[in-house]
């Protein structure tokens, strides 16, 4: 994924003195707003579909790849009186936020602003992060529809200022467009498009930005990074290993080589069995999908598998998972059991990626150690 680029200042229309012209019926009466000063970048050191810019007064310009620019206006503070037409404003602080985006949860509760969260597309029985759930069985936070059809009085009547979505809004426009005709500043995140797998986790720091908690952030951020750094440390374990789930069609579905859960995999000590796009019957920018028999081809002999069971219904078994296709029988791995599959939430527990990390080693290196994240399947 391209980094994107850092805009100038002086094309924000931010960093000399703003002069907002009030037409009057047709007069030329001039204001001065105030001034924001000079941009200070805050540093990102992994992700690169978004960036910070810091002004004086604790303002803040979020950047993000799908060219969407938000200013946070501190509490007590007003914006400039002129900012450019593509500049979403968010005020300080927040509350009754409509929280589509489930891989945002976690880092949400990590900085300790689920209070801020009004309205949600998630249910309870789906939520990843168990205070999450509390809050929406308990009624503090309210479920309010599906991302593609959202309860649009709803969120007018809680007066939700800001949608937090994933990608996923960007299939349906006409959700973003009616959001915005009722005054709900939209927010996609893309996270699920970074590189890397700390970049992923980076976007604590957009939400720390967010709902004024860049500190706490930072502490999350440093400190998970640390651990996975750690367990990262722990080297390669010559095991191969296939993570993949089979579709509606029976092809395989598996992850793109270079995708940050294949850098968890080898971050874990094993080497991701991958498939090139060419030949590939359907692909997207995070998977590659490929029919049975050229995905026996390639994984047949892999040491271990991981069914990836966050998709769809995923196995409880070998015989569920032979089920699913009578080649899967003949892979070494089923053969050996050392086969695993994951836990439903696992790609939405983005602070919880070095206690993945070191369950996933556990299962590639055959320990018996308790895991919380995958486990065996008999």
């Amino acid at each position: 994924m391209t980094p994107i680029s850092r805009r100038s200042a002086l094309g924000l229309g931010l960093l000399s003195p703003l002069l907002a012209a009030c037409s009057r019926d047709g007069g030329s009466e001039r204001t001065e707003s105030p001034e924001l000063g000079e941009a200070t970048p805050l540093t990102l050191s992994h992700a690169t579909q978004f960036t910070l810019d810091a002004y004086e007064g604790g303002y803040r310009l979020a950047s993000l790849a799908s060219g969407d620019r938000l200013l946070v206006v501190p509490e007590g503070a007003e914006p400039p009186a002129v900012l450019p037409a593509d500049v979403a404003v968010i005020r300080q602080p927040l509350a009754n936020v409509y929280l589509v985006s489930t891989g945002m949860i976690c880092l949400v509760e990590a900085i300790g602003a689920l209070d801020a969260i009004g309205v949600s597309s998630v249910r309870a029985e789906d939520s990843p992060v168990p205070a999450f759930t509390e809050l929406l069985q308990d009624g503090t936070i309210t479920y309010g529809g599906l991302y593609r059809a959202p309860d649009y009085e709803l969120i007018t009547a809680k007066g939700c200022p800001l949608a937090i979505e994933n990608t996923n809004i960007d299939h349906v426009p006409e959700v973003r467009a009616k959001l915005e005709e009722l005054g709900v500043t939209v927010l996609m995140e893309q996270s699920s498009r970074e590189d890397n797998m700390l970049g992923r986790l980076e976007w604590i720091k957009l939400m720390g930005t967010l709902f004024g908690r860049e500190d706490e952030a930072a502490e999350v951020f440093d400190s998970v990074a640390a651990r996975v750094e750690e367990a990262a440390a722990e080297g390669p374990l010559g095991k191969t290993v296939a993570f993949f789930y089979v579709n509606e069609d029976g092809a395989a579905v598996t992850r793109r080589d270079g995708d940050y859960f294949c850098q968890m995999i080898e971050a874990a000590g094993g080497e991701y069995v991958s498939f090139a796009e060419e030949g590939a019957a359907d692909s997207s920018p995070t998977t590659v999908t490929v029919e049975m028999e050229r995905f026996y081809e390639g994984a047949r002999d892999a040491d271990v598998i991981i069914y990836n069971g966050t998709i769809d219904d995923g196995v409880t078994s070998l015989d569920e998972l032979v089920e699913k296709n009578a080649l899967l029988a003949d892979f070494r791995a089923v053969r050996n059991g050392n086969v695993w599959t994951c836990d439903s939430t696992m790609y939405q527990q983005m602070t919880s990626m070095a206690d993945i990390i070191c369950d996933l080693r556990a299962a590639i290196g055959g320990s018996d150690e308790p895991t919380t994240f995958v486990w065996r399947l008999v």
